[in-house]
Order: structure tokens, then sequence, then C-alpha cells
């Protein structure tokens, strides 16, 4: 499958509309992700695969699927059967990655947590999807991942390791601790693996894989929900493996390359832009580090010599902007991705020029639809490349509709709705937000969006109230909720602001209950350690009242103008 594959498929807008459709004659897969890796493994058994510098992990592809096949065996033996859950909490490690291809080949449901989540996100995410078992580093930075379960499970202390019956996580029997620590009540996740070692069976491996659909539900992904909670992206097989396919040819991708992976694992960026694009072609995988450091990025690519890099823009403006960018030999990358929030334009055109990422893409996508539908190819216009985010992937459709949900002319702003393979199986346990979003198998993003007459989309705005901080989605919602639990606010209002550095950033106007005084630091020690890092607001205004329209709508959008005047913000432009 080549980018050549059907050069005369017209996938510019017809009839003056906003509605287009990728090329229809490539092939599917229908490979489950397990089958997937095997015949990439069969081709390049011996090339390199998997580098995990911070680790000091180097495995070819078929030492990479003995480790897979290892875990599997031993997720088995611990009892786990086809479709039960298995949580990742993770940042990126080698085990997060022999973790994320062991479920799949043993046909468990891999529950992706973030990791800046707290107390109050793990435990919903955990009972929502109905966890058996979760593999979970000791820390990161911060973030106390085995004190933060002790607290929710306090059963850890006195169970026998596998056979936890906690009060407030009924569903959860298995922690899996990385490390070689022991802890009470917990599995190591070397003794886990050397059990499955002893104990691995390739051939009924390969008949249990055999057994599996790739329609079958593979990965459970959250997303901040505007109703407050998260919602679980349900993907299967199929979606994320045909998805990782037209990415890597978008990239002109192949086992010659290499790509420095920055970005987490845990976001469909890291597992499916990164990680199945480069098991589609053979190519090399190089992990930095744990997080995004950029000197560690640098160095990766330079000691590596990487073809590819992906990242959001906070990490390319990071990368050019450091003291010592200019040591680094970064003469060997070609392409790679940045996506994951609006891209800014300047940006794009450093990247290009002082990075030597010519080919680079822009790729526009959401969790939802596996994720990306629209990107750009190593062989569009330069101009194109720096300010669109590209065209409509093969095997899909998209359409720009008004607020009647009809089509809106070439050029014209309205929501984006995407249809075809990608679209998510639905949200797990939840039917309603399935419906409400997924309507005719299209996929409503509540991105506003322009489509020109040669097919290159823009986008323009949210129809939804949501703000991207840095790569990451942010519901204002769920942070007003979880604000609201302060005793001492009466009403909050959360909203986004211009950022140099993240995009946007969170403000939040907070007026307290009468008779009440409150101060900024007590709002923002009421959400440390019980919500993410990133969702805690950067501004906060501590105010009588709200700005409302003569019906008693609050007007957001008039204080994010005060909070731009009196910040002196400014935003920048963005594809």
């Amino acid at each position: 499958m080549t980018a050549s594959t059907a050069p005369d498929w017209n996938i510019a807008p017809l009839a003056g509309l906003s509605q287009v459709k990728g090329r229809q004659d490539a092939t599917l897969s229908s490979l489950p992700i397990g089958q997937f890796l095997q015949a990439t493994v069969q081709r390049f058994a011996d090339r390199p695969a998997v580098v995990f510098r911070e680790q000091g992990v180097r495995w070819s592809w078929q030492e990479f699927q003995a480790e897979v096949d290892a875990l599997a065996a031993g997720f088995i033996a611990l009892g786990l059967r086809v479709g039960d859950r298995v949580g990742i909490w993770s940042p990126n490690r080698a085990e997060w990655l022999v973790t994320q291809f062991a479920t799949a080949r043993a046909g468990l449901v891999l529950v992706n947590i973030n990791p800046a989540y707290r107390v109050a996100e793990l435990e919903y995410a955990l009972n929502l999807s109905g966890c058996r078992a979760i593999v979970t580093a000791e820390q990161l930075k911060s973030s106390k991942y085995l004190e933060m379960l002790q607290r929710l499970a306090p059963e850890l202390a006195r169970c026998a390791p596998g056979a936890l019956q906690s009060a407030r996580l009924p569903s959860l029997e298995m922690v899996i601790r990385l490390g070689d620590e022991h802890t009470p009540g917990m599995l190591n996740y070397t003794g886990v693996l050397a059990q499955g070692r002893a104990s691995v069976d390739a051939p009924a491996l390969d008949a249990l894989g055999a057994g599996l659909s790739c329609h079958d539900a593979i990965n459970i992904q959250f997303t901040s929900g505007t109703t407050g909670n998260p919602k679980g992206a349900t993907l299967t097989h199929h979606n994320v493996v045909n998805n990782a396919r037209f990415i890597a040819e978008a990239m002109n991708f192949t086992e010659n390359d290499s790509l420095c992976i920055p970005v987490p694992l845990y976001h469909c960026f890291g597992m499916v832009l990164a990680v199945l694009a480069c098991v589609s072609t053979g190519a090399t995988m190089v992990f930095p580090g744990e997080s995004f450091e950029p000197v560690a990025t640098l160095q990766a690519v330079s000691e590596e010599r990487c073809t590819a890099l992906h990242g959001v823009p906070t990490m390319f403006i990071a990368e050019l902007d450091h003291p010592r960018f200019a040591e680094f030999d970064l003469s060997r990358l070609r392409t790679g991705i940045m996506a994951g929030s609006p891209c800014p334009i300047e940006t794009m055109k450093r990247v290009i020029a002082e990075m030597h990422l010519s080919e680079i893409t822009i790729a526009y996508g959401m969790t939802e639809t596996s994720p990306v539908s629209f990107q750009s190819s190593t062989t569009d216009p330069l101009e194109r490349r720096v300010s669109t985010v590209g065209r409509i992937q093969p095997m899909l459709e998209a359409k720009v509709v008004d607020a009647d949900g009809n089509v809106v002319p070439v050029g014209e702003k309205g929501e984006l709705l995407v249809r075809g393979y990608s679209v998510m199986q639905g949200y797990w346990g939840d039917e309603a937000r399935t419906r409400e979003a997924v309507q005719g198998g299209w996929m409503h993003t509540g991105d506003l969006a322009t489509i020109d007459a040669e097919g290159y989309c823009n986008i323009v705005g949210r129809a939804k109230d949501m703000l991207i901080r840095g790569g990451e989605n942010v519901y204002p919602r769920e942070i007003e909720e979880f604000l609201f639990r302060h005793p001492k606010v009466q009403s909050v209002q959360v909203f986004g602001v211009p950022d140099a550095k993240y995009g946007e950033e969170i403000c939040a106007w907070i007026v307290p209950k009468p008779g009440q005084t409150c101060t900024e630091d007590e709002i923002r020690d009421f959400c440390r350690d019980q919500i993410a890092h990133y969702k805690v607001p950067r501004y906060i205004r501590l105010v009588q009242d709200m700005p409302m329209t003569i019906t008693g709508k609050v007007q957001k959008f008039v204080m994010r103008e005060q909070m731009i005047a009196e910040l002196k913000l400014v935003a920048a432009p963005t594809a």
C-alpha cells in the first residue's frame, strides 16, 4: 500500500459542498493486533524494533515478540480471560509497550490510565471499566501511584497478592507493580513475566489469537467529559490497526525509518500514531525517557540517528528554544507528526527550517476516531502543510454541517462530522452518550471547521465547551464540578486563555459564598493531588459576580476578553 496506489482519486469536495471522501480503493486490514505484530516480526525479525534509552532496553522485533508472548502467558496464568479489562498506569516505559501488545495477544482490553490522574480520577476510571487487574509504576515525579492505590484499597495491606477484595474498587483483584521492591497485596511485573516465560506456549497463543475478531474491543481511552465525568472511548483492533497503517503511509514510512517518541503512550498519539505506525512498517521506535524532556529528546534524535520525530506544538517549541539546541545533530530528520493541539504556523515553519523536518505532517483527529481523520502528506505544498490539517484519510468521509445538520458550502464554517472504519465502538458503559456522539455512523467531533475547494481542512474553533492545554483535552465542566465541592465556592466558571507555551491555559473565575473569604492558594491547595496537574487553573480570579446576558446566561467570552486584556495575552495563528 503506497500513496501512489490511486493517484487520480478525487478527494476534493463535490458540488461545491463541504463534504469529502478519502480514497476508497485502499485495503483494510482484518488482523487483530497480535497477528499484526507477528506479521512484522516475520519480515524484520533481527532488525531493531524498540529502544528505551532511560532503561537501557534494546530489542529486535524477535526479542520484543518474546517479551510480549511471555507477559501474555503470564496474564493467562493469573486467570485473566478474553474480554477482561487490564489497566496500565505508568509513564513511557518498556513495560507499558509490552503490556499494550500482551493484552492484545491474550484478547484482553487495555485500559489507559493517564499518568497525571489522581485519586478521584483513578477510582472513576477503574470502576467504570471494571478492571480486574492494573499494571502500575511506583511513581512519576510527585505522583505516587502505589500510595494512591493504597488509599483507595487499604485492603491491599492484608490480602494475598492477586486476591484483592476492595470496597471502593470492587472489580479490581490484581495490582501488578513495576520495579523490584515488594509491596503487600501486590504482584510484581517481573514475577508475572517470569511465570509466563516458564510456561509460554506460542501455538496456544496463536490458537487464542485465531479466535479473536478484529472488531473486538481492545482498548479503552478516557476523554474528559462535558458532563463532568470522563468517557471511556472504546476502540477495536480494526480501528487502530488501520488508522496506524494510513498514518504511516502519509509519512512515507518504511523499515529504514527510526521514530523518536517523546509523546505519552497512554494517549493515541503514542499508541497509534507512533507505536502502531512503526509496527505497520517495521520502523524502529526510540523512547527518550519516561516523560518529555527537550534535551533528552534532542539527544535521542542525534545519537540514535532518528529520521522522524513526533510531538505536540509545545514540545517542538521547547526543543527549538532550548539553549543547547545547536549542539545536536538533527540532520537525519525527515518526517514526523505535529498534532494534539492547534499547530502555530510560525512553529511549523521553524521546525521545517531549523530541525530538517522537510516532510513533517500535521494530523487532526480525536480519540473517538482512533484518532486521525485528516492528515497532510509529505508531498503536500509547504504552504498547505503549515496552514491546514491536511486532507481526509483513505476509507473515511467527513462533512461540515450547520446547526440544522445541513452540509455547508465550501469554505463556510460548521461542525465537523466523520464517518468510516475509524469511528469508535462507543463509550464504555454509556449508551446514552454514545448515541449522542455517533448518529447514523457519523461521529460529531464538536470542532468547528472549514473545508476548502481542494479538500484541505482548517479547524477554526470548538462547538463544545472545551480547551486544549499542551495537547490535553480539558472540559471546563469537569473542573467546575470539582471546584464546586470546595466549601467556600458559591459559583465558578472555567475557560481557556491563550498561552505561548501550551496553546491555552486554564482560568477560573470564582464567586465565594456570602460571608466567606477565600484565596487563590486555597483553591490550588484544594486541587492538589485530587485532579491532574494540567487541569489545575493557572489563573484564578475571585469576583463578586459573573458577566451575564439579560436572560441569565454566563458570558465566558467576556471573561476571556477581560483576562486577555489584563494579562496582555496574544493568541498565535494556527492551522
